[in-house]
């Protein structure tokens, strides 16, 4: 018999994702660089997000005291509007998409999910929300790909959207040499 067992800790982090048309009308922006920068790792489209607090590593049994709060905390808060804009990188290897939009809003969000999580008992690092939604990473030694790939698309301007969901995302992160996945523990429509 095998049988599967629950690992004992779970990475987590809380996010928005945008919606379907909204990533494909990047991932079309894009398309050259795929093509053209083979070697950079990309992430998964249907993994695109935005970040609201990172977990990391919890044991698996404080998952579950998550749930109330965040679903309680997101039907109070409605949906911001926002859009994916422009380009830039993070210490020259990691390439991203800016977020414009209801940044107010998104702020707040960010600030009382943070809250939520804090008032279950998890430590957090308090770190400034810059909001982004990471499209890949260059390899070590390969500094020129993410700025190239950056500046191809830096006057991209999506189209409005409202973010409908909040997100507790499990990943496989640190877990083997294979690629990052990222699955949805829960989601709880916003307002």
């Amino acid at each position: 018999m095998n049988e599967q067992t629950q690992p004992a800790t779970v990475r987590v982090f809380i996010a928005l994702a945008p919606p379907d048309d909204a990533k494909d009308e990047l991932a079309g922006e894009l398309r050259p660089a795929y093509d053209t920068h083979p070697h950079v790792r990309w992430n998964r489209i249907e993994d695109w997000h935005i970040t609201l607090a990172f977990l990391g590593e919890l044991p698996a049994g404080t998952v579950p005291l998550l749930r109330r709060p965040l679903a309680a905390l997101a039907a109070d808060h409605q949906p911001p509007r926002l859009a994916l804009r422009g380009s830039g990188t993070f210490d020259d290897r990691v390439l991203w998409s800016g977020i414009e939009g209801d940044l107010d809003a998104l702020h707040r969000l960010a600030a009382d999910v943070r809250t939520a999580v804090r008032n279950c008992g998890v430590a957090l690092e308090d770190r400034p929300l810059c909001p982004h939604l990471t499209l890949a990473r260059a390899r070590r030694g390969d500094l020129t790909s993410a700025a190239e790939i950056a500046e191809g698309f830096a006057g991209f301007a999506g189209r409005r959207w409202p973010a409908e969901r909040l997100h507790l995302v499990g990943s496989n992160a640190g877990r083997g040499r294979g690629p990052i996945h990222y699955r949805d523990i829960e989601a709880w429509p916003l307002g």
